[in-house]
């Protein structure tokens, strides 16, 4: 299994595009998930990126704090089975918390939480009161369970680790947009990273033009974001799992894009 860092940007659906199929081949990758909430300007996912996405070869989106950003995913998000919203939205929210795929002979049940530290304009339900019963639920269907935590601070996910050891499959963290270097198995054959990173610019502030969030940040006169294009990097985990559903193994893989296109190239249909 590919869990490939939150795809930012259309720096960041060109290193899909391009290196996916290649990581798929020569990894003999089963399934693909992706968090893709940062696709449309590097806030949000909209419509027509998200089916994008799904056209390239991403098999589950996951999504976090900037979810419903984008206008048009709230009505799409009702009718595509490969998106996941935070399973700790109020019930009744727009979407689904999870979901369980087919993948050849196997079945994987994927869902994804928000973390309550650093998100001042989200206020979910306690993640940790939600987790283990969805693990549960989603384990009495599937093979393997995969949980994906859109978190900002290391203690909560650490927290999170522990607690779901032996619940899951694996937990990967998101969000920073900075890969880790705690990938591990836990004792209760989980695997986890604290952050599987992000896909697009490595030479940018979270795959935007350092220029621009500087001035943000020295001013705080609101700016549009715009993508930043040099040095492309898909980034991520491959993670293995035995036949009981317990990790085997788990590391990191970063793939820099040699081909650098023009920042005008069209990597879809929506900006």
């Amino acid at each position: 299994m590919l869990c490939i860092g939150e795809v930012v940007g259309k720096t960041g659906v060109y290193c899909i595009k391009k290196l996916l199929p290649v990581i798929k081949e020569e990894e003999k990758i089963d399934f693909v998930i992706a968090n893709t909430e940062g696709v449309t300007g590097g806030f949000g996912l909209g419509k027509n990126h998200s089916v994008y996405m799904r056209k390239l070869g991403i098999d589950c989106q996951t999504l976090g704090e900037k979810g419903y950003y984008k206008k048009d995913i709230v009505d799409h998000i009702v009718k595509a089975p490969y998106l996941l919203r935070p399973a700790n939205y109020p019930p009744g929210n727009p979407g689904r918390g999870w979901r369980v795929y087919e993948c050849g002979e196997k079945k994987i049940g994927v869902f994804t939480m928000l973390g309550q530290s650093g998100f001042p304009r989200t206020h979910l339900s306690n993640p940790f009161t939600y987790a283990p019963d969805i693990a549960e639920k989603l384990k009495a269907d599937a093979d393997i369970v995969i949980m994906d935590f859109h978190a900002a601070t290391t203690a909560e996910k650490y927290t999170m680790f522990r607690l779901m050891d032996g619940h899951v499959s694996a937990v990967v963290g998101s969000h920073t947009k900075a890969i880790s270097a705690d990938e591990q198995i836990l004792p209760g054959g989980t695997a986890v990273i604290c952050d599987t990173g992000r896909t697009g610019s490595m030479e940018s502030v979270g795959g935007l033009d350092p220029e621009i969030e500087i001035e943000k940040f020295l001013t705080q006169v609101p700016e549009r974001s715009r993508d930043a294009w040099k040095k492309p990097e898909l980034q991520g985990v491959i993670i293995e799992f035995g036949e009981d559903g317990r990790a085997v193994s788990i590391r990191r893989i970063r793939k820099e894009c040699e081909e650098v296109p023009d920042a005008g190239e069209s990597t879809g249909d929506q900006d």
